[in-house]
């Protein structure tokens, strides 16, 4: 079982891997992914931890955290307490599916959240289904 992730550090502190400062002339999406990589991890935004998630930037880091809060939020939506923001989700059920496998128990715990989720929006059930029809028998 892996260590608990200290949500108070960075992503770049718990690489143990600083970027230099994007150039002058980059692109604002480059610039907002510097700016995140920063932050503490706890401190993340569910948009933002999607944006770092489809960027591909500290995958293995950030899946625990984004079903942790997924999970905590359909839970919520069944009680009819919270609005279900399918941004995560997206960014989460199109990550590679060789990362699921390595993370099986993680993969559960998703595939019982999304089995819950009530009202998925249209668009995103399309690659809810790739993610189910990708895990490995048994998840």
């Amino acid at each position: 079982m892996s260590q608990p992730l200290d949500l108070s550090k960075s992503l770049e502190e718990l690489e143990d891997r600083r970027w230099p400062d994007p150039p002058e002339d980059t692109t604002s999406l480059v610039k907002a992914i510097h700016e995140l990589r920063r932050r503490p991890v706890g401190a993340l935004e569910p948009h933002e931890l999607a944006r770092l998630i489809t960027q591909k930037d500290g995958v293995p880091l950030l899946l625990p955290l984004a079903v942790k809060i997924l999970s905590e939020s359909v839970r919520a939506q069944a009680e009819g307490e919270y609005f279900f923001d399918d941004e995560l989700l997206y960014a989460v059920v199109i990550v590679d599916p060789e990362v699921w496998k390595s993370l099986s128990e993680l993969a559960r715990e998703l595939k019982v959240a999304v089995l819950t989720l009530a009202n998925m929006s249209s668009y995103l059930k399309p690659d809810v289904e790739r993610f189910l029809a990708s895990l490995p028998e048994g998840v």
